[in-house]
């Protein structure tokens, strides 16, 4: 195998080279490779329909790349400049036609020289873009706009850092936000690929991804619209019912319902979980997980019940007694209880959840009180725990607030609205 040579180019003399090609082709070649990290096989077949000015975006097929103002200037100039006499961006000096490959390779090649730049090729261009981008972004955003997965990333270009290596763990202090919008266009565009059935089994169903791998055609009931798995049965949404009947029809049924297309065998956990992960970036989804499905999976058709049912049955509830009522862990309560406030199924108070709508949001508290004490003049702790709908004891620290910023003022006991001087 050939050793894969990263050789990144002086930014002083790449700045200068782009500086003496300003309106030439052998310029927008070397722009589109160093600034937006482009192939030469995109750079010959990019079209202007593909440059989003208003998004300052490059829209290839495989992925969008940001650009920054100064690039999309440019190539506003350069638009302009034709008249829009071609849809294609990068075209021949001598007789505004497309370049070859073979045109692009030697104009790169003859500016790149000119300026001492002789080990460099087109293809490092676009490798420093990458390294540019792993400097100052996380992987999973470098992937997305690259195109490159993140084990390649590692292997090609983890040397290159000043860590050594490219991070691919996923770091964040609260549960993805998943934008539900984005993962259904994703569904619908992947179907029935091994990762687009993946997704709707874990998201749809809540699966685990070696209950996927594991799992038969015996064990789909699509008449029953049902999964009858060792341990139980799931009943099928609309959704998935759809996607397993189409794929079992498509073709001859193995044992297996997921199996790789070239050996007919089940797909091994590891790769499935990269095709995945692939399909995910490429979705714009960069921060979700297996794993966020399956917990956004459990929330909506299992936890969250329990949750509002115990609401239904008391005012209010706490992180570890929704532990005790689950039975899982401080964090995962945490996540659950988070994920249901984002929802709008429920409304945080301090330390404490209630139901949507059953008590006043911690945004008009301040406001309700003043309301009330205009209106009556003066208030007990109790007094305002019942127009808040809340806790007497989580009225505390909200009173003590508003005495401490002056709004209002407490005698003993009671607590007065604040008379101007």
């Amino acid at each position: 195998m050939q050793e894969y040579v990263v050789n990144r180019p002086d930014a002083g003399a790449m700045e200068q080279i782009l500086k003496e090609n300003f309106h030439n082709a052998a310029g927008a070649i070397l722009r589109l490779a160093w600034q937006a990290g482009l192939l030469r096989d995109e750079i010959q077949h990019l079209t202007w329909a593909q440059i989003d000015f208003l998004d300052q975006q490059i829209l290839l097929p495989d992925r969008s790349v940001p650009i920054s103002e100064e690039l999309a200037d440019w190539l506003a100039d350069l638009r302009d400049s034709r008249n829009r006499r071609s849809e294609v961006v990068v075209l021949s000096d001598r007789d505004q036609k497309p370049l070859t490959p073979e045109s692009i390779s030697r104009l790169a090649r003859t500016a790149l020289d000119r300026e001492g730049q002789t080990g460099v090729r087109l293809i490092d261009l676009r490798h420093d873009f990458i390294l540019r981008q792993l400097e100052e972004h996380d992987w999973q955003y470098v992937s997305r706009i690259t195109g490159v997965e993140a084990a390649a990333l590692n292997l090609h270009f983890g040397a290159h850092l000043e860590e050594k290596k490219v991070s691919t763990r996923i770091h964040r202090d609260e549960p993805a936000q998943i934008d539900e919008f984005a993962l259904w266009k994703l569904l619908q565009a992947e179907k029935t690929t091994p990762a687009g059935l993946t997704l709707w089994l874990t998201w749809q169903l809540g699966l685990r991804l070696e209950e996927i791998v594991a799992l038969t055609w015996d064990q789909v009931d699509l008449k029953g619209e049902r999964l009858c798995l060792p341990d139980r049965e799931i009943v099928l949404t609309s959704g998935v019912y759809g996607i397993l009947k189409n794929l079992k029809a498509a073709g001859p049924a193995g044992t297996f319902v997921l199996t790789a297309p070239r050996s007919g065998q089940p797909y091994d956990r590891t790769r499935l979980s990269k095709l995945v992960r692939a399909v995910l970036i490429r979705g714009g989804l960069d921060n979700v997980t297996l794993r966020d499905l399956r917990l956004d999976c459990d929330i909506r058709v299992g936890g969250e019940n329990q949750i509002v049912s115990a609401l239904r049955r008391r005012q209010s509830i706490t992180r570890n007694e929704v532990m005790e009522l689950l039975g899982v862990s401080k964090t995962t309560a945490y996540n659950r209880l988070k994920q249901m406030v984002r929802r709008g199924k429920l409304t945080q108070v301090g330390a404490r959840y209630y139901l949507r709508d059953t008590v006043v949001p911690p945004e008009r508290q301040e406001a309700v009180i003043l309301e009330y004490l205009t209106k009556e003049g003066f208030a007990y702790r109790q007094d305002i725990a019942r127009i808040l709908r809340i806790d007497p004891r989580q009225c505390r620290p909200i009173l003590q607030r508003m005495v401490a910023s002056g709004r209002i003022t407490q005698e003993r006991q009671r607590y007065i609205l604040k008379r101007e001087a």
